[in-house]
């Protein structure tokens, strides 16, 4: 019991600070509860996918910098991208979202996944969380909590923005979108600079 309470811990220090996810989260869920849902859901598997080739004894592979650097470079590029994306549609009509935003909910997934798998720190957590949940004598309770807050972040904190965003002007949201978007690339600069200097 007290190490799937240490896991939901570690999971909860995952998955709370503000970084390009819970942004682009935030952002989607202004918009369409599900969207933000899905986004949380991708990098929710990402997390998995990297905790799984790690269990599977393939983390000597990602302790290499050049694929550390790789992903560095890939990642400041999609952050970018994001950064533009959220910039182009500060100026959407959040009122009238949910009856006009019919996109794709696997789209929304996929960058949720893309975001978190191309990050690097991504990486540098799962093998340090691998280490601690394997010197443990029940790794998979450690595992499942950290899944388990996820699970409840991804899903809360987007229902919350959602219920809330009646309290949100139309300017509010565009200053919001257009904070997100400098956040974006200040990351994305940050790993630029890691990466070369």
């Amino acid at each position: 019991m007290m190490d799937f309470l240490q896991g939901m811990l570690l999971g909860l220090t995952a998955a709370v600070p503000l970084g390009p996810i819970n942004l682009l989260i935030m952002n989607e869920a202004l918009k369409v509860y599900k969207n933000g849902v899905s986004v949380g859901f991708g990098a929710m598997s990402a997390d998995a996918t990297y905790l799984l080739l790690i269990l599977f004894g393939l983390s000597t592979y990602f302790n290499h910098q050049a694929l550390l650097n790789g992903l560095s470079l890939l990642g400041s590029m999609f952050l970018f991208y994001m950064a533009y994306i959220i910039y182009k549609n500060r100026n959407e009509k959040i009122k009238k979202m949910d009856a006009h935003v019919k996109s794709s909910l696997l789209k929304h997934y996929l960058k949720g996944y893309a975001l978190t798998l191309l990050s690097p720190y991504t990486v540098v957590f799962w093998l340090s969380v691998a280490t601690l949940s394997l010197s443990k004598s029940n790794p998979m309770y450690i595992i499942s909590g950290m899944l388990f807050a996820i699970f409840l972040w991804i899903t809360l904190m987007p229902y919350f923005i959602y219920r809330t965003k009646h309290l949100i002007s139309q300017h509010m949201y565009s200053k919001i979108a257009l904070i997100s978007a400098v956040v974006f690339c200040l990351f994305a600069l940050g790993m630029i600079i890691r990466l070369f200097f």
